[in-house]
């Protein structure tokens, strides 16, 4: 019988690279003394084989196990992720700002054979080394078997657990390697929390996979991410437009050499057009990207050449992706026109944990419905328009708020906006602006927007505040806009 072809097992990532480039720098984090520190990939190599079988030894894990990580940004999250891999065990990274119960729901969801902790993460140093050869061996995985579960938001509901599989990680970290021509010389910041796909797969392990580095920080802070760059001589920054728009404003901004990077890539939000061209200004690409944890997440690429011509679009999907953009039943639109954003391949997840309903909701044939409200122009490039579930019809007319959003966000003085649909008695539904910060001049800004969008679209209220309220990766709660005003 001839077998079935597949990807190698991500528990093989480390030991191919201790064969091949043991000496290269795979982690730059900081000490308890606040310098940084460096692991090398044999380190990783070998710190990950120690924790997998203190996984297994001391905890009892086993294929298909669940392992929680209950913790902060620590370089041992990934010895943790890539111990779990050589078990066939799956990592499931929580989210430790919820509340206490919504920690202990995700916890009875996944039922994980051991939750870790900072005070659990016991020292390895009398642990078997391996230098002479795998210590552990590395279990049988297919592509399809499981390795992280990642829990959404949960800003409609209970979150849902994305389950990604060695070949869905895999696929996403080769797709990002093609569309971002990633080499071993090449390095990014990761500050973002690691329950997060964006922390986790945007970038840090398609560069683990290609034998390059990451520096990995414990939170956000701009002058620290400023100082990594200069430092690290960083190829690559990825962040939402919240961090962007906080290392542009950052007193650092002016003076750190940013010569070493190439490009930066921004998603989780639309991009403001002005933000774009001020990183320009400092010799910095700037592209925007579209992705969500099902689904890769690095699912669309802009062309550098074309990051100022088409700002505002998300460029073509990746080379393993196949995009469509359809109707309520499923049929692909004329071209212009707005859908909903189905997309296939290698990439996507498979599915939710323990959840099939979420999971026959979201598949279609073999496509993954995301939700979201795409159009695509006339030269083929993508452009997001909004979330399905946020689109309001306002007097017959569909209203998206990602499109009144950017025009809103052009207006001189607005850092931050987001625009919700409201009960109308008249119109059935209108638009409400929430607009930091508080000294915009709100008649001026609805004069503005009446000679930049539809006057249908303009919202019939502005509600000023000093700032939005955001989750942990910097994303607007728009759940969570009702506390700001009475409606």
């Amino acid at each position: 019988m001839t077998p079935t072809a597949r990807m190698t097992s991500i528990g093989l990532w480390l030991e191919k690279w201790n064969l091949f480039g043991p000496e290269r720098t795979a982690l730059v984090f900081p000490g308890a003394d606040g310098a940084l520190q460096r692991w090398t990939y044999r380190d990783l190599w070998r710190r990950a084989q120690r924790r997998a079988a203190w996984l297994r030894d001391v905890h009892g894990v086993r294929p298909g196990d669940r392992v929680a990580w209950n913790e902060g940004n620590r370089a041992e999250f990934f010895e943790v992720l890539f111990a779990c891999a050589r078990l066939g065990a799956i990592l499931v990274p929580i989210n430790w700002r919820l509340a206490a119960p919504e920690i202990e729901w995700i916890v009875a969801h996944c039922a994980p054979k051991v939750v870790l902790t900072a005070a659990g993460l016991t020292s390895l140093d009398d642990w078997p080394d391996s230098q002479n050869g795998p210590s552990v061996p590395c279990a049988d995985a297919s592509d399809a078997t499981p390795l992280l579960i990642l829990y959404t938001s949960g800003t409609t509901g209970r979150p849902k657990g994305a389950v990604l599989t060695h070949g869905s990680i895999t696929a996403n970290s080769l797709n990002t390697q093609l569309a971002c021509d990633l080499s071993s010389a090449d390095s990014t910041v990761t500050f973002t929390p690691l329950f997060h796909t964006g922390a986790v797969n945007v970038l840090s392990m398609p560069l683990l996979h290609r034998g390059g580095k990451v520096v990995l920080l414990p939170k956000f802070d701009g002058r620290e991410v400023l100082a990594a760059v200069q430092q690290e001589r960083v190829t690559i920054l990825f962040g939402v437009p919240t961090t962007f728009e906080m290392l542009r404003d950052d007193p650092a901004f002016a003076t750190t050499d940013l010569s070493s990077v190439r490009f930066a890539l921004c998603g989780g939000a639309p991009t403001p057009v002005g933000l774009i061209h001020e990183w320009a200004r400092r010799g910095v690409v700037f592209r925007q990207g579209f992705g969500m944890t099902e689904v890769g997440p690095n699912c669309f690429s802009l062309p550098p050449a074309d990051a100022v011509r088409k700002a505002g679009t998300v460029g073509f999907p990746v080379m393993h992706c196949e995009a469509r953009v359809v109707d309520a039943e499923g049929r692909d639109v004329p071209q212009g026109r707005t859908g909903e954003l189905w997309l296939r391949g290698p990439h996507v997840c498979a599915g939710y944990w323990n959840d099939p309903v979420a999971t026959a909701a979201a598949c279609h044939d073999g496509w993954w419905a995301t939700g979201d409200l795409f159009s695509v122009d006339e030269e083929g490039y993508y452009r997001v328009v909004g979330r399905k579930k946020e689109m309001f019809i306002s007097g017959g007319e569909n209203v998206y708020p990602a499109e009144v959003e950017q025009a809103l966000l052009q207006f001189p003085g607005v850092r931050e906006c987001a625009v919700v649909g409201v009960a109308d008695a008249k119109w059935g539904e209108v638009g409400r602006a929430f607009v930091a910060p508080a000294a915009v001049d709100p008649d001026a800004l609805l004069d503005f927007l009446r000679t930049k969008i539809g006057r249908y679209k303009v919202p019939k209220s502005v509600v000023l505040v000093d700032s939005l309220p955001r989750n942990a990766l910097g994303k607007v709660m728009k759940h969570a806009l009702g506390e700001l005003v009475s409606v």
